[in-house]
């Protein structure tokens, strides 16, 4: 069992979507988005792309969890976890108020 260390990140396409993933290597997986057959189905076409946001988290079920909340963020919350106007902890914090 692996215990590699995810990062959750939010990247902006060409058409100024928001598109949000988890990685054990950032890098590579954009890389991966921009020319592989193993990126995204969602960002084929979208590019370039921009990376806007990426925070380690720690192991692939916190992030998938995190992953999840992000993706049904208004587009508001996600411009302001870009911005720092909001952090993932807070995110953690709301859902478990909810």
């Amino acid at each position: 069992m692996s215990s590699a260390a995810f990062s959750l990140y939010i990247v902006r396409c060409s058409d100024n979507t928001l598109y949000t993933g988890i990685a054990a290597d950032v890098g590579k997986r954009i890389s991966e988005h921009e020319s592989s057959p193993r990126g995204a189905k969602y960002l084929r076409g979208k590019g370039p792309l921009r990376l806007e946001f990426s925070e380690q988290v720690g192991d692939r079920a916190i992030a998938s969890v995190l992953e999840y909340r992000v993706k049904r963020l208004s587009r508001a919350r996600k411009e302001a976890l870009i911005s720092g106007h909001e952090t993932l902890h807070d995110l953690l914090v709301d859902s478990r108020r909810a």
